[in-house]
């Protein structure tokens, strides 16, 4: 029972034979326990949280064409519901930032409820 209340309240000094099986234990359950217990944590997407704000990530490209994708929220894109209205709004948000483009694909960004949050577009310049 000392054994154990000595553990608990941590009355080893260091560099003594339990003082090393304490810090053991310790690094073992740091490192080991992400294997067994499932924490439910999911990476979080880079939604822009400002309204007329756009996030650009570059994707690549050859040496003479770049390749860019910006996220836009759905907000900005002010209502746009058919395929052409989403292209026209998503085109009128980039234009002034990148001058002329090329949008090649757009594909919508889900937040955790499964609604649309913002769209991926990827533009060709």
């Amino acid at each position: 029972m000392k054994l154990l209340r000595n553990y608990i309240f941590w009355n080893y000094e260091r560099g003594s034979f339990h003082y090393d099986i304490m810090v053991t234990l310790i690094l073992l359950f740091l490192f080991v326990s992400p294997r067994f217990i499932d924490f439910a944590d999911k990476p979080v997407t880079n939604i822009p949280l400002q309204h007329s704000e756009v996030l650009v990530k570059a994707q690549g490209g050859s040496s003479s064409e770049a390749r860019f994708i910006y996220e836009i929220r759905v907000d900005d894109l002010h209502g746009a519901k058919t395929d052409t209205e989403i292209k026209a709004a998503i085109l009128n948000i980039v234009e002034p930032m990148a001058g002329g483009v090329t949008l090649q694909k757009y594909t919508p960004v889900l937040d955790a409820k499964g609604q649309i949050v913002a769209y991926d577009a990827t533009v060709l310049r």
